[in-house]
C-alpha cells in the first residue's frame, strides 16, 4: 500500500512539473532563405521580416517559440504530423490548403509576378508564353498558376525547385525563359548583379489560386491556438509593432488591402 501511495505521489509530482513547464511553441519556416522575409547568416542567426514579427507575434501571445526549419514540400505534412504546432512561412490562405490545414487571420499580402530576361517579348498571358520554358518553386500557389495558366502554350513547366534562388539560377544561366514568384521576394534578386538580366513582366491575379494573404498555418481543430495567434495579430497591428517592424523593410503598405 505504501508503495502504491509513494508511486502516485511520483506521478502526481511529475504531472506537475510537466503541467507547469512552459511548453514553446514550434514554428515551421522553409529549410532554403526567403530573403526580405526570411534568411540565416553563417552563424545561424536568423533575420527578416516573418523573423521579427513573427518573434512579435509569440511575445504578445506570451508563448516561448522556436524556429524549425522544413523543406518547403514537406511543411504542411510535418504541421499535420504534429512536428511543428504553426506554419510561419510565407504560406498564403488558398481555398486548396484549407481542405487540409486552417490558417489564422492574414498578416500580409503582397502579388504574384513573371519574371524574365529583359529582352524577352512576353506579358504574362497564356499567348505570350508559347513554346517558352516557365519555373517555379515546388508545392507553391506559383508553381499552381504556372501549371494552369501555361501548359496549354509553353514548351516546357519545371516546377521541382526546391528553393526560390533555385529557379532564378537558371532563369540566368538561360535554362528558363521566365519564372513565376512573390514579386517582393524578387527585389533583391533583380537588384544584384546576376539580376540585371531580367524584370518583372507582369503582376499575376488569380484569386482562387493566391488566395487573399499570407496567413499562419495550423492545424484543423486548433481552434484555442488560432484565436491566441489572431489576438496577437491584431495587437501588433495596433500597437504599432507591426508597423515598426515592416518600415526596416518596405517603402509601402506589405499589410495590403
Amino acid at each position: 500500500m505504501r508503495t502504491a501511495i509513494k508511486l502516485l505521489a511520483v506521478a502526481a509530482l511529475s504531472a506537475g512539473f510537466a503541467t507547469g513547464a512552459a511548453a514553446e511553441l514550434k514554428l515551421g519556416l522553409d529549410t532554403a532563405p526567403y530573403p526580405p522575409f526570411a534568411d540565416q547568416d553563417a552563424s545561424g542567426n536568423r533575420s527578416g521580416f516573418e523573423i521579427e514579427l513573427g518573434e512579435a507575434v509569440c511575445a504578445a501571445m506570451g508563448e516561448t517559440c522556436v524556429w524549425t526549419p522544413i523543406a518547403w514540400d514537406g511543411i504542411i505534412p510535418a504541421l499535420t504530423e504534429g512536428k511543428i504546432d504553426a506554419i510561419f512561412a510565407s504560406m498564403s490562405i488558398t481555398e486548396e490548403r484549407m481542405k487540409t490545414i486552417d490558417f489564422s487571420d492574414k498578416y500580409y499580402n503582397t502579388p504574384a509576378a513573371l519574371v524574365a530576361p529583359k529582352d524577352m517579348d512576353i506579358d504574362g498571358s497564356p499567348e505570350s508564353m508559347k513554346g517558352k520554358i516557365v519555373g517555379a518553386q515546388v508545392s507553391t500557389i506559383h508553381a499552381n498558376y504556372a501549371e494552369a495558366h501555361y501548359k496549354d502554350t509553353a514548351d516546357e513547366i519545371k516546377v521541382t525547385y526546391q528553393a526560390f534562388d533555385e529557379h532564378n539560377n537558371d532563369l540566368v544561366a538561360g535554362r528558363l525563359d521566365a519564372v513565376v514568384g512573390d514579386s517582393l521576394a524578387f527585389v533583391d534578386f533583380l537588384a544584384s548583379d546576376a539580376g540585371q538580366c531580367c524584370e518583372i513582366k507582369a503582376y499575376l491575379k488569380d484569386e482562387a489560386i493566391f488566395g487573399k494573404g499570407v496567413g499562419v498555418g495550423l492545424r484543423k481543430g486548433d481552434d484555442a491556438l488560432k484565436q491566441k495567434f489572431n489576438d496577437a495579430i491584431a495587437k501588433v497591428r495596433a500597437d504599432g509593432t507591426y508597423d515598426a517592424i515592416a518600415k526596416k523593410y518596405f517603402d509601402f503598405d506589405i499589410y495590403g488591402d
